[in-house]
């Protein structure tokens, strides 16, 4: 956590704050987030935050982002060089294709016309 920006801090209390009311079964808003993040001791989280996370996160979001997790999103991902992948990808797939729409292969030696060598 020592690593982590103040405004990186300030997302997770805020996501872990709409979590736990959640949990709890209470209503998700700002004013309850900002409750809980009070009495928790995060006092010095931008007042935007909390309003942010309460119009998208509603009882409905979180339940779906727990049952089926998407890709992407959330925490730093593994770094820089991955920007390529999908073209290197569809260039794989091309030459696979290339191959197999190749002609059938003759003989070894050039023959396969049935004729004199």
């Amino acid at each position: 956590m020592d690593k982590l920006t103040k405004d990186q801090k300030d997302e997770y209390a805020t996501s872990f704050a709409a979590i736990a009311l959640y949990d709890g079964g209470a209503d998700i808003s700002s004013e309850q987030i900002n409750t809980l993040l009070e009495a928790t001791g995060n006092t010095e989280v931008a007042a935007f935050y909390p309003i942010i996370f309460s119009n998208f996160l509603s009882a409905e979001k979180i339940s779906e982002m727990i049952v089926s997790p998407v890709a992407g999103g959330g925490g730093g991902g593994g770094g820089g060089g991955g920007g390529g992948g999908a073209e290197e990808e569809e260039k794989e797939e091309e030459k696979e294709e290339e191959i197999e729409e190749a002609p059938p292969a003759t003989d070894m030696f050039g023959g396969g016309d049935d004729g004199d060598y």
